[in-house]
């Protein structure tokens, strides 16, 4: 392994990287970047089609290899986040589908979920408007949500005569916000409205519609300024201590905390306060 070439190891600036589905775009200083992917179908509120599922699946494995991008901000164009999977260019083309390519598009929309949680960098989920299926699960997949007063976020997949056993719905929609209230929303598609979400503990907080991108830019700006390999050590560390026991967990965080310990990042945070300044992290 080449240890001073990253790109030879198959890690690799993402910065610059052009999206074909939606938009991509970063902001921050070079290192440190924040990526903003935005949905941006607003006249048909930012449905997904089979290309947009793809490419941000492959987008959200890549940033497992990203040398710059320290968080990620989700959000769509329009006064809306995403309506799910488009009728016409998903739903309608899915009941002419055989068995196995049934089997292929909902694992795909699922790999998706998982590279969101597998990717190291905090993703916040920007939401306005309508959150709906597909979208309301990718909002569910990241990190922290930011919301609106108009947010109305739905799991309507019983409405198109589906399963409320979605891209992992059953799975983490109860953790987020109880199993009752989740069965609730699975079984009969309701949308959640925003001061639901937010008592419920789904959304973080709530922003005026024309703050909400700026007021998650300021999060995301908080948390690249932090230690981001620690960071990413926390992401792993609730992503898989669901499936620990007690006993596990504390051993898991044990061995996670020590790896921590050996970063210059906590060497400069101990010298830091031992000064009285404020430690300045670099991610290493």
């Amino acid at each position: 392994m080449n240890v001073n070439n990253p790109m030879a190891n198959g890690f690799r600036p993402l910065a610059n990287y052009t999206a074909t589905h939606f938009r991509f775009t970063t902001s921050g200083e070079a290192e440190r970047r924040i990526a903003h992917v935005t949905l941006n179908r607003p006249d048909r509120k930012n449905p997904l089609t089979f290309d947009s599922y793809a490419e941000l699946r492959n987008l959200f494995r890549d940033l497992v290899y990203a040398t710059d991008i320290k968080a990620v901000i989700l959000s769509g164009e329009g006064g809306n986040f995403c309506s799910g999977g488009d009728v016409h260019e998903i739903i309608g083309p899915l009941t002419k589908m055989s068995m196995p390519e049934l089997l292929a598009f909902t694992r795909m929309t699922g790999d998706l979920v998982k590279a969101i949680k597998n990717c190291p960098q905090p993703v916040i989920a920007a939401v306005d408007g309508i959150c709906a299926g597909a979208g309301a699960m990718i909002a569910l997949a990241s990190d922290m949500r930011l919301g609106t007063p108009g947010a109305k976020t739905a799991f309507l997949f019983t409405r198109v005569g589906l399963a409320g056993a979605d891209m992992g719905a059953c799975a983490l929609l109860p953790r987020m916000i109880g199993q009752g209230r989740a069965a609730e929303l699975l079984f009969t598609g309701r949308a959640m409205t925003a001061h639901e979400g937010l008592a419920w503990g789904f959304f973080n907080a709530l922003h005026a519609s024309e703050a909400l991108v700026v007021d998650a830019t300021k999060l995301a700006e908080s948390l690249v300024a932090g230690p981001n390999f620690a960071h990413g050590m926390t992401k792993t560390m609730l992503h898989q201590e669901w499936s620990m026991t007690i006993d596990m967990a504390i051993e898991a965080e044990a061995q996670a905390q020590a790896i921590c310990m050996q970063t210059q990042d906590f060497h400069r945070a101990f010298h830091a306060f031992a000064a009285k300044q404020k430690p300045v992290f670099e991610g290493n």
